[in-house]
């Protein structure tokens, strides 16, 4: 409710257009993991997780565009895997054109992590990093900025464990292969790559799109409205050519 207020706030500052993505958290990724829908499911296999998955990934979908409907932002829930084909468990197609329209028409898209039916291993979980870098690549959607809300930045070990750990402010191409060595893995159950596959696709996204920025920030009360009207430099953790 917190963010959705925020991001309404930032609409009415003059933000926007915009497309929020999420992932599938605990909802999706614990399914995705027990049945193997992100190494692929056989044409003959037991396809129950790939269903079990998909549903866990709307759940969460719902709430968030519950959330946003109640604090009066036009969020319209796109779900991904009806338009989407992978291949060897990367994007290889998908169908923007219903997120070109809703645009148009003043909404909000809200998109998320979700499965996918893959030419090569029958299935696979395209993460909303691999989205965001599907539309860097489409002229007519390319964002300027990404904000990923969620951990405080990057940092050069785990924070939760090492009290040691430094946030890294800024990552660009001097320091990326190091920083890329020095991340890790989610904090929960995460088949997509963890910290480490969220920086290298916002890295590739950036190789796509130089004049792009992207910037990792947490959560605390009124960061992502100061971040969406250009109000949150110095926080978290800032990707740049």
């Amino acid at each position: 409710q917190q963010l959705a207020q925020e991001l309404r706030a930032a609409l009415d500052a003059g933000a926007g257009p915009l497309v929020l993505g999420h992932g599938s958290g605990s909802y999706g990724h614990v399914y995705a993991k027990r049945y193997g829908v992100h190494t692929g499911i056989a044409p003959g296999g037991d396809w129950m997780g790939y269903a079990l998955t998909s549903a866990a990934a709307l759940r969460l979908n719902r709430i968030v565009v519950d959330a946003l409907l109640a604090a009066g932002v036009p969020a319209l829930a796109l779900q991904p895997s009806a338009s989407l084909v992978a291949q060897a468990g990367a994007l290889e197609r998908w169908d923007t054109g219903g997120l070109r329209t809703a645009l148009g028409h003043g909404l909000l898209p809200v998109i998320h992590g979700d499965v996918a039916f893959d030419q090569q291993q029958g299935s696979a979980i395209i993460a909303t990093e691999q989205l965001l870098v599907a539309l860097a690549a489409d002229p007519e959607l390319r964002p300027a900025r990404v904000i990923l809300v969620g951990e405080s930045g990057v940092y050069t070990a785990d924070p939760r464990a090492n009290p040691a750990a430094e946030r890294i402010p800024v990552i660009d191409s001097a320091n990326i292969e190091a920083v890329l060595a020095l991340t890790g893995g989610s904090h929960g159950v995460d088949v997509t790559g963890g910290m480490r596959g969220k920086v290298a696709l916002m890295w590739q996204l950036i190789e796509s799109n130089p004049t792009l920025s992207v910037q990792l920030i947490g959560s605390a009360p009124g960061l992502l409205q100061r971040a969406l009207i250009g109000q949150a430099q110095g926080q978290g953790t800032l990707i740049r050519r």
